[in-house]
């Protein structure tokens, strides 16, 4: 039922950053972000990334008041990178027929491209999860944000009787909590060295479980049963 997880399947673009005379603002924000890509959190400064473009950090000074604010957004775009690996793995899926199915399939796919995400990405990854140091201002939701991505993943497993109603609230941080974690090791922690069939077995795993362990709803079975077998 699940087939083999492919956490390595998207290959990553990467472009060099270019200065267009009055698009400083947007080049900065790329040469930052790849320096994200590179190398995390900590090396996205203003000197950095005007030397990346080719002006002075008096110009890129313009543009974002310090390394906060240049970080912040980098951060946004990071953010708005992950939603869109997992929309990517969303499109992929083809349709069933089987409305319960589908969306517990739909809900995998999500944490699959998240994961991805963080083993091809690595340091926009740990980017997107930086610490703003003041609170970012309230922003209208974007379709690709990840967070809305999987409550709405919730929300239809409910909808198809896969999930119980009662179970629903505050469930998306339960779930949210397995595939960060997961992700996380494989990049920081435990699985980082392992074995690459280590690895997908432990992506499997957790997907499975995390697809077994949301199934209370009336129409739960046989879908539930079916997400423990086959983990190749």
């Amino acid at each position: 039922m699940l087939a083999a997880v492919n956490i390595y399947g998207m290959a990553k673009s990467r472009t060099r950053s270019t200065y267009h005379h009055g698009d400083l603002r947007n080049a900065l924000l790329r040469a930052a972000a790849e320096l994200a890509e590179s190398d995390g959190p900590q090396a996205v400064t203003i000197r950095a990334a005007a030397r990346t473009v080719g002006v002075t950090p008096t110009a890129a000074y313009r543009h974002f008041s310090g390394q906060d604010e240049l970080l912040a957004a980098v951060r946004d775009e990071a953010f708005i990178r992950l939603g869109k690996a997992m929309l990517f793995y969303l499109d992929e899926l083809p349709d069933s027929g089987d409305e319960v199915l589908d969306a517990v399939r739909r809900s995998i796919a999500m944490a699959r491209g998240y994961v991805r995400f963080a083993v091809t990405e690595p340091g926009l990854f740990r980017t997107a999860f930086v610490r703003p140091a003041a609170p970012p201002p309230e922003k209208a939701e974007r379709p690709d944000d990840p967070f809305g991505l999987l409550a709405r993943g919730l929300d239809d497993l409910v909808k198809v009787g896969y999930m119980a109603p009662e179970s629903r609230p505050l469930a998306e941080f339960a779930a949210w909590s397995a595939v960060h974690g997961l992700a996380v090791m494989l990049i920081d922690g435990g699985l980082a060295d392992a074995p690459e069939q280590d690895r997908r077995l432990a992506v499997t795993r957790t997907l499975q479980l995390l697809a077994y362990g949301l199934a209370d709803g009336e129409h739960a079975e046989p879908t539930r049963s079916a997400f423990l077998v086959d983990v190749d």
